[in-house]
């Protein structure tokens, strides 16, 4: 696997994929830099070893042109991150990039516009992808967030440099950071596993049974397992479609001698809202017209447990509700007994949009090894599925 360190880039130009399809308020104004700073070292690399940096990112989900989703709302924070000048050109291909590209000087950077205003991009199209190639020397893909397209900048691309492409260094250490859990992972392994739906996580927990000890159930879907099992749940969230596939995951998880926690109490509310009156219930036992929207202190205590016994630790979804503070507690308590591993030795990696959004909220995200950027490209490698963008760097 060659990275930005395999090359120097000494008067080359840089043909770097980023993903800086960042959060934007009504201003347009950037509302999370993680993703900015997350690119910081590949770029840094590159200017350092004197070349100049073309970076090509996509921002939302525009119909054509639409200014809200120009990249230029952020190139003064690009900027600002870096601690350097970034240029901007209004096109991405053509006349006006080819012209931008050749008045850049080394140790400079230059940002095209949003891929996505071609539709070409997301259907890998060929010729878009040639049009893109004539920007660069050498193709550095960073962007770990759409590594599971097969968009024309993030994979077709990869063709027209053959001797001349590389990972840059957040997608090298994504890729890195996974492979830890799911190949070269120190024992007890426990995998956290929350959020709404069992359906949505399904193919993840198949995935990895046979590289964990411990699997952890928390947030909605806990409901269908615990209902599965003949538990009452009130009004909590439920797939009542999947009971049989909860009951089959039980099984599969006893077969391989993984053990499965579940929760065994709940915070239940009388309503989804900051206002609702709660109590505390066992989760196989909840009240009629009573909903489940956080874990409970005796669950939180054995959670914490188990997260204290393991040496690695994979982190994916919330046990509940934690944007609203009532049901936060269960959330919190997770990633401190997280953090507090961490700290002992722990190897524990976070990822999926939740989780993220969870350790940000909390102030954890230094407190864990490692917390991933991309959300459904790494869903789709703890399946076990080769993403198309690493596929076509190591072609």
């Amino acid at each position: 696997m060659k990275t930005v360190n395999d090359f120097n880039f000494e008067n080359k130009k840089a043909l770097i994929r980023v993903d800086f399809n960042v959060p934007l308020n009504e201003a347009l104004e950037v509302t999370d830099k993680t993703r900015i700073k997350a690119a910081k070292k590949t770029i840094i690399k590159v200017l350092e070893d004197g070349g100049r940096c073309v970076l090509m990112s996509h921002l939302g989900r525009p119909n054509g042109v639409e200014n809200k989703f120009s990249l230029q709302h952020i190139v003064n924070k690009i900027s600002d991150v870096i601690g350097v000048k970034v240029h901007f050109v209004e096109d991405c291909i053509g006349e006006k990039a080819e012209e931008a590209v050749a008045e850049l000087k080394n140790g400079e950077i230059l940002l095209l516009e949003n891929l996505r205003f071609y539709k070409e991009e997301k259907a890998g199209d060929t010729a878009f992808a040639e049009q893109l190639s004539k920007l660069g020397d050498i193709y550095v893909n960073d962007a770990f967030g759409t590594a599971h397209r097969a968009h024309a900048s993030t994979t077709v691309i990869a063709d027209y440099f053959p001797e001349n492409k590389c990972f840059g260094l957040l997608l090298a250490s994504e890729i890195e950071n996974i492979e830890k859990v799911l190949k070269h992972s120190e024992k007890p392994v426990t995998a956290i596993i929350g959020g709404a739906k069992v359906s949505s996580k399904i193919t993840i927990i198949e995935n990895i049974l046979d590289k964990i000890d411990h699997l952890i159930i928390g947030g909605g879907m806990a409901f269908t397992f615990v209902k599965a099992q003949g538990g009452k749940i009130g009004n909590s969230l439920v797939e009542d479609d999947k009971q049989e596939l909860a009951l089959l995951i039980l099984k599969q998880a006893k077969e391989k001698n993984v053990a499965v926690h579940l929760p065994v109490d709940a915070i239940v509310a009388d309503a989804f809202s900051e206002d609702a009156n709660t109590k505390i219930e066992a989760i196989n036992n909840i009240s009629e017209g009573w909903m489940g929207l956080d874990t409970g202190p005796e669950t939180n205590k054995l959670l914490a447990e188990v997260i204290l016994n393991s040496k690695t630790i994979l982190w994916n979804g919330p046990v509940g509700v934690f944007e609203i503070e009532k049901f936060s507690k269960g959330t919190i308590s997770l990633g401190n007994a997280i953090a507090e591993a961490t700290e002992n030795g722990t190897f524990s990696l976070v990822g999926g949009g939740d989780s993220v959004a969870a350790v940000k909220q909390f102030n954890l995200s230094d407190k864990v090894s490692y917390v991933s950027t991309g959300g459904g490209a790494m869903l789709e490698m703890l399946e076990g599925k080769t993403l198309p963008g690493i596929k076509a760097m190591l072609k």
